[in-house]
């Protein structure tokens, strides 16, 4: 295996359209940003993108990378089958089992331009609850329901790929049960505040089990919902990616490269 302490990447701004490339910052971002707030794990985990104006194909993270050296030129490029398309140069490939996750849900949503995965220890938590996500706080009641997909062992079979759109169903989070958790939107931003909402919102359920809890009644729960519902606020990210960005550039200014 060749040394990989130091990463040598070049710059893949030229060799992508102009579309790709802000695809790539805003994903860099979205990298850094889940390793500012404590969601990654090591190297594992992954958060992909759909290419714009490329039919099949997406973008992840090579596997060995930390998040919070992810740049907008060392995503790889591959297609719903698992092929790189365009290497980032890294020396590092890509892991299958993000590879299986994600290309079952970009291809089998169309909608959704972002798929974010994450094994925190508070989403491991309520993933292995019974009960699940329990309307407690106001960020759980932001979702009006969520998929739950069982558990069925490290995600490299592509059988299991049909049960994990099935189970996301139209939702925009999944609980994977035993497992972690996950999130879509129509843009990294909608798809990165989503997975911030869900793992804030399972924090707050494993830390009430401290204590007794109060659930609120089903009409505040159906009203606190409704709220949150495109058109009735402001389409989720709009606001708050921005916000984000300021924050990467002050502390992950690499991120563009």
């Amino acid at each position: 295996m060749s040394d990989l302490s130091q990463l040598q990447i070049k710059s893949m701004r030229e060799r992508v359209s102009r579309e790709e490339w802000a695809t790539r910052t805003d994903l860099a971002a979205c990298y850094r940003l889940v390793h500012h707030f404590g969601m990654d794990d090591l190297v594992y985990n992954h958060i992909s993108a759909r290419v714009p104006g490329e039919e099949g194909h997406f973008l992840i993270n090579a596997y060995g990378m930390t998040y919070d050296e992810v740049t907008a030129s060392s995503l790889v490029k591959i297609d719903f089958d698992g092929n790189v398309v365009l290497d980032s140069g890294t020396g590092y490939g890509i892991n299958r089992a993000g590879f299986v996750i994600h290309s079952a849900i970009h291809r089998g949503r169309p909608d959704v331009a972002c798929v974010i995965h994450t094994h925190t220890p508070a989403g491991m938590a309520v993933s292995a609850m019974e009960c699940g996500l329990l309307p407690l706080t106001q960020n759980a009641m932001y979702f009006a329901g969520l998929g739950y997909h069982d558990y069925e062992g490290p995600a490299v079979d592509l059988d299991e790929q049909k049960r994990l759109v099935k189970d996301l169903g139209a939702h925009e989070a999944m609980v994977l049960r035993n497992h972690g958790l996950l999130s879509v939107g129509t843009t990294i931003a909608e798809a990165f505040v989503t997975i911030y909402w869900l793992e804030r919102a399972c924090q707050a359920q494993v830390f009430s089990l401290l204590s007794k809890t109060r659930q609120p009644d089903e009409k505040t729960i159906k009203t606190t919902n409704d709220r949150y519902k495109p058109g009735q606020r402001r389409n989720i990210g709009a606001l708050e990616w921005q916000g984000l960005l300021r924050l990467v550039e002050r502390r992950y200014p690499g991120f563009r490269d």
